[in-house]
């Protein structure tokens, strides 16, 4: 039985439909992604699916006792607990069961205890460990680490943390508390690239469905198997990836374009005939080719092409409601050169690079390039010697905040390096994209942004060239603070169009826009001629256009430098990790005198974990030993007390053990920081 299934379901504000009569399901073991242009009521659907709005028709199911996850684009958690408060809030009744676990340990202690104790406690124990009672601890570690927080932050309430921050914890809680369904909106907007990565890796393990909407089209490649399309015609399927989707849905749009040019071809096929024979002998015939005709073509406008392929006459009449009246052949002949197909692509930006001037060859150099800032003691990103030759893509990829928009800074020159030099090369004209589109200034209309870049352009022309990127109408004397995030970068793309730069600097370009537009910007990057510097979380992107990788490693303080595409790059970093891993456990390390002593209580310290560890495996041994006596207890009375005090005591040296264990790991972590 599916988690979700939805019936001709309607969604309408006002007098305007956002979407109508849409049918879907979702299955136990579905990966789906919703992708669709901004705008469409993507997020409104999946709210109507798991009851936060109610749609204007139609019906919604839901699976008995089904647990839905839900994480929506920004969150507000107004909380006083701490980060690891808020997650263990995810397992609430897991943290019930251990505390009743303790309870009945302190019980089955005392003297003349009931023997029906010991039955409720193995039963309640198998449960607490099925459930992982045992590794909960660890399961917040790990996911909490996963998705980019410190061991410092666990401990911060959350009233200290970012809204990105916020949201992140909040996936975090939906993880761990492991719904039957995940909903997520957009859930890569706050992360960087390692935590994109490892949340991968843990839908790929993810047991449930997952429902999500998504920008990411790497992440849509890696974690989904179905994608829904959703447009103003309603939703359409197709099976995969997203670069399956892509596949299908060009090959869907090349055979609907054939089909209509098949149809239409018959249509006028069929008008010819009529026109040669409406005065002649067979002008009865004729007729009924025509009132048939006119029933197609009203078929035809009011349900599309699809509502008479394959049908015989009086099926289309009934299916779509069409009258016998019969239209003049100058109607029809209007009514037919006039369609159209049904289900045309998606609107596209009108998005052109031009590069008017060739640069020189050599692009960009450095020498012992240092980046920072003056006033601190130390460079924030030491750089080998670069070299950026003309056609070039480089990808500037690292965690937020290690310094991607302060070495772009350095490169434009606006920021002076901390040390070394950056030697650009001759005939540059720069254009440079900021991830906040601080070039736009809010008191401006949409007009006026353009004109400070094409100040000869007429108003006609400027409404025009707006248009393309989707501006119409009023919409080109709205103020720039008015704008949506995705409206600011479908402007700020605009200008760069008109620049002409022939070395393009693109802090984060695909930020806020939907997927359509964000082909259309690969495709426009591809055909330019000039040399790009890209600082992008888009994989996708990068993967598609990169020549070059810079990547900035922060705790090292420094650039790493691939001559490669992003996948050469990706697997070569696999196959480092490959090789050092059993280095790492078998190569001994120098060490200097000085750090003997330390060496040596660290070596006793693993020594100690090792011998908790083994400790910990025997005694758990023992324990499942007697919990299989247990659930068959011996008839005496007093063998199943003894039994159960054994038990007990087990578990009070195991808990002591453990007690030890994690103090010792956390001084091992603490002294590793």
């Amino acid at each position: 039985m599916s988690y979700l299934t939805a019936q001709n379901l309607s969604k309408a504000f006002g007098a305007r439909d956002l979407f109508t009569n849409l049918s879907l399901s979702v299955p136990p073991n579905g990966r789906i992604a919703i992708v669709g242009p901004n705008g469409i009521g993507k997020t409104t659907l999946i709210r109507i699916l798991i009851g936060l709005e109610e749609p204007s028709q139609g019906t919604v199911q839901r699976a008995r006792h089904i647990r839905i996850g839900y994480l929506p684009q920004e969150t507000v958690l107004e909380s006083q607990r701490t980060l690891w408060e808020e997650c263990l809030e995810a397992l609430s009744d897991l943290l019930q069961m251990e505390a009743e676990l303790r309870r009945l340990e302190k019980e089955m202690s005392q003297p003349n205890s009931s023997p029906d104790l010991l039955e409720r406690y193995g039963a309640l124990q198998a449960a607490f460990e099925h459930q992982g009672g045992y590794q909960y601890e660890l399961v917040i570690r790990q996911t909490l680490r996963g998705l980019g927080f410190r061991e410092e932050d666990f401990w911060r309430p959350l009233t200290q943390l970012s809204g990105g921050q916020r949201t992140r914890a909040v996936l975090a809680r939906l993880l761990i508390s492991k719904p039957d369904l995940l909903v997520l909106d957009e859930p890569t907007n706050h992360l960087d690239l390692q935590a994109v990565e490892w949340l991968e890796g843990y839908l790929n393990q993810w047991s449930g469905a997952v429902l999500m909407v998504s920008h990411d089209r790497y992440f849509l490649d890696r974690v989904v198997n179905t994608i829904w399309e959703m447009s103003e015609r309603g939703i359409e399927v197709y099976c995969g990836n997203y670069s399956a989707y892509v596949q299908q849905r060009e090959e869907r749009w090349n055979a609907r374009r054939l089909a209509f040019e098949a149809e239409k071809e018959r249509l006028e096929k069929e008008l010819e005939y009529i026109r040669r024979n409406i005065s002649g002998q067979n002008v009865l015939q004729a007729k009924g080719r025509l009132r048939r005709l006119s029933r197609w073509l009203e078929a035809i406008e009011r349900g599309g092409w699809e509502a008479i392929q394959g049908k015989q006459w009086a099926q289309i009449a009934a299916e779509s409601g069409t009258t016998s009246q019969m239209m003049s052949v100058e109607e029809v002949t209007r009514r037919i050169h006039a369609l159209s197909i049904t289900q045309p692509r998606q609107p596209k930006l009108g998005l052109r690079l031009n590069a008017a001037e060739r640069s020189g060859d050599l692009v960009l150099r450095t020498f012992d390039l240092q980046v920072g800032y003056p006033d601190e003691s130390r460079p924030l990103i030491e750089v080998p010697d670069l070299i950026l030759k003309r056609g070039e893509c480089v990808a500037l990829i690292g965690p937020n905040g290690a310094g991607k928009t302060t070495f772009l800074k350095t490169i434009l020159g606006s920021l002076p390096p901390f040390s070394g030099e950056v030697r650009l090369g001759a005939s540059l004209h720069i254009a440079y994209f900021a991830q906040a589109h601080e070039g736009l200034k809010p008191e401006n209309s949409v007009l006026q942004e353009i004109e400070t870049v094409a100040p000869a352009m007429l108003p006609a022309e400027m409404r025009n060239y707006l248009a393309r990127f989707q501006f119409y109408g009023e919409d080109v004397f709205r103020q720039v603070a008015t704008l949506s995030g995705g409206e600011r970068g479908r402007l700020a793309l605009a200008k760069l169009c008109l620049s002409d730069a022939n070395l393009l600097l693109l802090d984060e370009p695909t930020n806020h826009l939907d997927i359509p537009s964000q082909e259309v910007l690969q495709e426009a990057l591809s055909e330019y001629r000039g040399t790009i510097l890209l600082v992008s979380h888009d994989r996708y992107l990068i993967d598609a256009l990169a020549t070059q990788i810079w990547e900035v490693l922060p705790e090292e303080r420094r650039l790493r430098v691939f001559q490669g595409g992003y996948t050469e790059y990706r697997l070569q970093l696999e196959a480092e990790r490959a090789t050092q891993a059993p280095l790492a456990q078998t190569a001994p390390k120098a060490e200097s005198p000085p750090r003997k002593k330390r060496h040596n209580a660290e070596r006793q310290r693993l020594l100690r974990l090792q011998e908790l560890e083994d400790s910990i495996a025997k005694r758990e041994a023992e324990l499942a030993i007697l919990q299989r006596k247990l659930e068959n207890p011996p008839p005496e009375a007093s063998q199943v007390q003894k039994l159960g005090n054994e038990y007990v005591r087990l578990q009070a040296e195991i808990d002591r053990l453990l007690e030890e264990w994690e103090r010792l790991h956390e001084e091992a972590v603490g002294e590793g920081r």
